[in-house]
């Protein structure tokens, strides 16, 4: 059974939180109890109202994050002033972490997208666990490297796959990541803006209006403001993996 662990707070009352989830993510996974412990001994717990911008691109690297509940997404702003969400965040992942271990600026805003818990950890503190426990820098390796792939994924879409496609996997991978069954079917289970679809999918707000008002009409998706659900999952599968739905 999930046992509540109080975490650190300096001004606030003590936030419990599920140490369950720090044994699932990507960091901490197979720890011993007393190991993850000391993880949560070692950083600091704090509540996110949603809006909060936890750390800005440009910033330096001084902390390493995994989130506990909620949602955060991850934006990064280009040379043009345009920007573009390159993933949400969901509890159990580390976000910050690599580039502050690296000594580098912070690469995108992160801002929370619902009320959230995280907990922090100082790079000195994170490079003591590590030092303790190797796999820790291991798992934060092989997350940062499965990241890199999928991003390395999404920029060959973007050149070879119709706008449809791109925009119908991208609902693919926020559903999988994100889904939570609902009477009409699997509902993305945080607020997402046409918007953030189409700064994920590599497209415009026009394009992904339309696409989503023709598939919200042959019933495999409905849409609201900041809601989407998809209904026939296989039907979005086939149209991201041959541009025909």
């Amino acid at each position: 059974m999930a046992v509540a662990v109080v975490g650190l707070q300096t001004r606030l009352m003590p936030i419990a939180f599920d140490i369950e989830t720090l044994r699932r993510s990507e960091m901490f996974s197979g720890l011993s109890p007393e190991a993850l412990e000391l993880v949560v001994a070692a950083g600091s717990v704090r509540r996110l109202s949603a809006g909060t911008r936890v750390f800005a691109q440009g910033d330096p690297g001084v902390s390493g994050h995994s989130l506990l509940e909620g949602r955060v997404k991850i934006v990064q702003t280009r040379a043009d002033g345009s920007q573009a969400v390159l993933r949400f965040i969901g509890p159990g992942e580390m976000y910050g972490t690599v580039a502050a271990l690296m000594n580098q600026a912070f690469p995108a805003d992160a801002v929370a997208v619902v009320d959230s818990v995280e907990i922090w950890w100082t790079i000195p503190a994170l490079r003591q666990l590590i030092r303790a426990h190797p796999e820790i820098g291991l798992r934060s390796t092989a997350a940062a490297g499965t990241r890199l792939l999928d991003l390395q994924s999404r920029m060959g879409e973007m050149t070879g796959e119709r706008v449809e496609q791109r925009i119908a996997r991208t609902l693919l991978r926020l559903m999988e990541k994100a889904g939570r069954p609902s009477g009409d079917g699997v509902e993305i289970d945080f607020p997402i803006t046409r918007q953030d679809l189409a700064e994920m999918a590599g497209s415009t707000l026009h394009t992904v209006s339309r696409t989503l008002a023709a598939l919200d009409q042959r019933g495999v998706t409905a849409s609201a403001r900041r809601r989407i659900i998809v209904r026939d999952p296989r039907a979005l599968t086939q149209l991201a993996e041959t541009g025909v739905g």
